[in-house]
């Protein structure tokens, strides 16, 4: 199955980036938050197409998302959004429970009011895409919130690996959300704000450890 993606979303990128960045913007963000299934292909010529650019940005923007195993090359040159194994899932839920954890502790020692209010914000769009069964916003709020109190750590290296992480699991965490068929508002997040309020570091630790691994489980079993 192929797609077209939006092209929308390209316009409203930076006009000064060149192509190549602009797509690859594009289709990064795309990808992270679930709008692309697993398993979806897509052609260098058909992006070309649709966004009125030559081969070259557009085989630029593919290669560098390829590297980041948020696409997939095959050896006839299909690409497609991968689709996991659940030992690559696993692996990846292994990762998230190892670096996560450790960038919310060293964030909470900088954590303050004001914070904790955009994280309860933020918290709430995530509480009513569930509501609302929109699974690209529940993503895309979900790794809002998780980004948004990675930052107070401070460790740019750790979070660039995360996001490589996220990136890879896109399309996974939609197939995620669409297998359970969420109902219920999930409770995790509740927790890590708890643990921030009470300045809990092994509660926090804790909280955010099962946030992350315990929905992937679900597809790696």
């Amino acid at each position: 199955m192929s797609i077209a993606p939006r092209p929308a979303s390209l316009r409203l990128a930076d006009p000064s980036a060149p192509a190549h960045e602009r797509l690859y913007r594009m289709l990064r963000q795309q990808i992270m938050h679930g709008e692309l299934a697993p398993g979806l292909s897509m052609t260098l010529r058909g992006l070309a197409a649709q966004y009125d650019m030559s081969m070259t940005p557009a085989r630029e923007a593919v290669r560098r998302l390829a590297a980041e195993g948020a696409l997939t090359i095959s050896s006839s040159g299909r690409v497609s959004t991968p689709e996991l194994s659940p030992e690559r899932i696993e692996e990846l839920a292994a990762i998230r429970a190892l670096i996560e954890p450790e960038m919310a502790s060293r964030a909470l020692p900088r954590v303050h009011f004001a914070l904790i209010d955009r994280l309860t914000a933020i918290n709430a769009l995530n509480q009513e895409a569930v509501l609302n069964h929109d699974a690209v916003a529940y993503v895309r709020s979900n790794l809002e919130f998780h980004r948004t109190l990675y930052l107070r750590a401070q460790t740019p290296a750790m979070l660039a690996i995360c996001e490589t992480v996220w990136l890879q699991l896109g399309p996974t965490m939609r197939a995620l959300y669409d297998k359970l068929r969420r109902r219920d508002v999930p409770q995790h997040h509740r927790l890590i704000l708890a643990a921030l309020r009470a300045g809990d570091e092994p509660g926090l630790r804790l909280a955010v450890r099962t946030d992350v691994t315990q929905g992937l489980r679900h597809l790696a079993s």
